[in-house]
C-alpha cells in the first residue's frame, strides 16, 4: 500500500462524481482532514424500499489507537479538522445524520440558513450527541489545521450558499459550491464579479466547480425572467393558483409570496419539509412575508377562490406529497375544480419523468389548467450553464481543474468547456468516486490506491444493512413475487403427509390457477421423497436446495417467470 507523500495535498470525493447527489470530499494534508459537505442522493428505480443513498464512510475507522495515518483506508476521524457545509439543500446535508456518528461528532461550519435547517432536522434523530455548528458568512475566515478558509457568497436557489477559498500549503482552491450568475437574483445579491478577480490575482491552483448545468449551453435563466412569467399566471389565473416546488427552493417561494401579496392573494403553505424550511427562513429574515399572507389550509372557504394560492410540495409526484393528495382528491381543504392553475415550478429529476407525467395527465382529466417549464420558463437552474463556467474560467485562470457535481457526462462536457478556454487537457482530471488525487504545485494526478465508495443504502433506521444480496432479492421479490411450499415429512417413512400447502405472492392468484398447483404439489413430493430415499440420515438443507432449485426450473418451464421459492419443511 502506497504511503502518503508529505508534501502533497490529497482530494478524495467520496461521492457526487458521475452522479447528482452524494457530495462529499475530503481534503487531506499530513494526516489532517477537512471535508466538505455531506450529502445525500435518492434511490433507483430498482432499489425497492430504499430512502436515501449516502457516502461511504468505513475509511475512517474510530476505534484506531494509533492516530498516525499510514494509507487513506485507514482514517483517524480524531484528525477532521472540521465539516464545512455549502448550503442547505440535502445533497450537500442530507447524510448527516446518518454519518456524523462514524466521525466522532466534529465541528462543523455553516450558514444561519443551513445551520437552521441541519439543526431542525435533526431533531428526528434525538438520540445522536448534540451538533457543534459553528455560523459562517459572506467574507468569514477560519483556520482548520494547515487549511485557511475565506467564504464567499454565490447565487443558487437557496439563501446562505458559500463557496470557498481555501488556502493551503500547496497552493489556493476555489471551491464553487452549487452556483450560477445570476444578474438579477430574487431575494438575493447578482454575483460579486470583483470578489473573483480578487481571488484570481492570489494564483488560484485548483478551481473544483459546479458540473451540473455544464450541458446546457448559453447561460441559465434569471430568476427576475421567472418571476414575470409566472406574474403572468398570477394575472389571467380565473380561480385558486396551486404552486408546486422543491421544499428548499426558498428563492422560488419568496417570488410565490410576493406575488400572491400584489394580487391580494392568501398564501397557504402545504408539506410538512417545506413549512419547516418557510418558519427557519422566515425567523431568519430570508423571507419576507406581510402579516396576514400566511393563512392554515382549513381557512381557505372564507376566501374567494380568486383569492386563494396553495404553495406546495409534489412537483415530483412524491406519493406521499401534498400534491399528489390534492390530484388524487385525499386533500382535506382542496377539491380541484375548474377554475384552478396548477404550476410545476421545477425541472423534473431524472427517473421522475414517469411520475410526473401521470400527475400532470390527473389535473388535465379534471379540467384545469396546468403550467410547466416545458411549456413557459417558470423554473430556472441553479446551476451555471457552459457559458458561465467558462466565464468563471477566464476570471479564475486556475492552473488545475476538477469538475465535480454531475453524471459522467456533465463533467466530460466541463472539461471539454475549460480545454476551449486554452487549459491544458493533462491539467484535468475527470475523477470518480472513491479515487485518491495528488495535487502539488507542479502536478496533479490520480494516485493508483482507491478507497471505498460503494453506495451506503438507508431503509428506515437500518443504515447500510441492505446491501446487494437483500437489494437483489427485492428486485425478484417486486418482479415475479414470491412461492411458498410448506411440506410436512414423516421423520420414520420418509413420506409427505398430506398434501403440501403453497402460498404465493405477487407470483400467480392461487383461486385461477388450481392445476398448476395440483402438479406443483405432485413435484413436491417426488421431489422430497426422492432427496431423502431409503432411510439412514437426513440432509434437510439438501432436501430444502433441491425443492428450491427444481420447483424452480418447474415453475419457469411453465410460466416463464422465476419467484422466489421459498421451500418450508417441517418434521413430524
Amino acid at each position: 500500500m502506497k504511503k502518503v507523500q508529505k508534501d502533497n495535498l490529497y482530494i478524495v470525493p467520496l461521492g457526487g462524481l458521475g452522479e447528482v447527489g452524494r457530495n462529499m470530499n475530503l481534503f487531506i494534508y499530513k494526516g489532517k482532514i477537512l471535508i466538505v459537505d455531506m450529502g445525500l442522493r435518492m434511490p433507483e428505480e430498482n432499489m425497492p424500499g430504499i430512502d436515501y443513498i449516502i457516502p461511504n464512510t468505513s475509511i475512517f475507522k474510530p476505534n484506531l489507537e494509533n492516530t498516525k495515518v499510514s494509507q487513506f483506508s485507514c482514517l483517524n476521524p480524531k484528525n477532521i479538522v472540521g465539516v464545512i457545509l455549502t448550503h442547505g439543500h440535502y445533497d450537500h446535508i442530507g447524510a448527516i445524520p446518518y454519518t456524523i456518528p462514524r466521525l466522532q461528532n466534529p465541528i462543523i461550519f455553516a450558514s444561519n440558513l443551513t445551520k437552521g435547517i441541519v439543526l431542525n432536522r435533526q431533531i428526528e434523530f434525538s438520540r445522536q450527541p448534540k451538533l457543534i455548528i459553528e455560523e459562517v458568512k459572506n467574507g468569514s475566515k477560519i483556520s482548520l489545521g494547515p487549511f485557511n478558509i475565506e467564504f464567499f457568497r454565490q447565487n443558487h436557489n437557496i439563501p446562505g450558499n458559500l463557496g470557498l477559498f481555501i488556502e493551503t500549503p500547496v497552493g489556493n482552491i476555489l471551491y464553487t459550491s452549487d452556483f450560477k450568475f445570476d444578474p438579477a437574483p430574487i431575494n438575493d445579491l447578482p454575483t460579486d464579479f470583483s470578489k473573483f478577480e480578487s481571488f484570481a490575482k492570489r494564483k488560484i491552483l485548483l478551481l473544483i466547480s459546479d458540473s451540473t448545468g455544464a450541458e446546457n449551453k448559453g447561460r441559465s435563466l434569471s430568476e427576475k425572467t421567472i418571476s414575470e412569467n409566472l406574474e403572468e399566471i398570477f394575472k389571467q389565473a380565473p380561480g385558486r393558483i396551486i404552486a408546486a416546488t422543491f421544499a428548499s427552493h426558498l428563492n422560488r417561494i419568496q417570488q410565490i409570496i410576493s406575488l400572491s401579496e400584489k394580487y391580494q392573494r392568501k398564501v397557504v403553505i402545504e408539506g410538512l419539509s417545506m413549512k419547516k424550511n418557510v418558519e427557519i427562513a422566515r425567523n431568519l429574515n430570508y423571507l419576507k412575508i406581510k402579516k396576514g399572507t400566511i393563512i392554515k389550509a382549513e381557512d381557505i372557504s372564507k376566501f374567494p377562490d380568486e383569492k386563494i394560492t396553495f404553495c406546495c410540495t409534489g412537483a415530483q409526484g412524491e406519493k406521499s406529497a401534498a400534491l399528489m393528495r390534492i390530484a388524487s382528491g385525499e386533500h382535506r381543504f382542496l377539491n380541484i375544480k375548474k377554475g384552478d392553475a396548477i404550476i410545476f415550478s421545477s425541472s423534473v429529476i431524472p427517473g421522475n419523468e414517469r411520475t410526473v407525467q401521470i400527475i400532470k395527465d390527473e389535473f388535465y382529466r379534471q379540467g384545469v389548467k396546468v403550467y410547466h417549464y416545458q411549456m413557459m420558463d417558470i423554473h430556472a437552474s441553479g446551476h451555471a450553464y457552459s457559458d458561465e463556467l467558462k466565464k468563471l474560467i477566464q476570471i479564475l485562470k486556475p492552473k488545475f481543474l476538477l469538475p465535480i457535481h454531475g453524471q459522467y457526462s456533465m463533467l466530460v462536457r466541463h472539461k471539454e468547456l475549460a480545454e476551449e478556454e486554452k487549459m491544458a487537457p493533462s491539467n484535468i482530471i475527470i475523477a470518480e468516486n472513491g479515487q485518491v488525487l495528488s495535487l502539488n504545485p507542479q502536478s496533479f494526478v490520480i494516485e493508483k490506491e482507491r478507497v471505498a465508495s460503494n453506495y451506503v443504502m438507508v431503509d428506515g433506521l437500518g443504515v447500510g444493512d441492505v446491501g446487494e444480496v437483500v437489494l437483489r432479492d427485492r428486485q425478484n421479490l417486486a418482479q415475479d413475487g414470491m412461492f411458498v411450499i410448506v411440506a410436512v415429512i414423516d421423520r420414520i417413512t420418509g413420506k409427505v403427509k398430506t398434501s403440501p400447502d403453497i402460498i404465493s405472492r405477487g407470483f400467480v392468484y392461487l383461486r385461477e390457477s388450481k392445476q398448476l398447483l395440483k402438479e406443483t404439489r405432485q413435484q413436491v413430493i417426488k421431489i422430497v421423497e426422492d432427496a431423502i430415499g431409503a432411510g439412514g440420515a437426513v440432509n434437510w438443507s439438501y432436501v430444502k436446495d433441491e425443492l428450491r432449485d427444481k420447483i424452480g426450473q418447474f415453475l419457469f418451464y411453465k410460466t416463464k417467470r422465476r419467484p422466489m421459492i421459498l421451500p418450508v419443511v417441517i418434521e413430524v
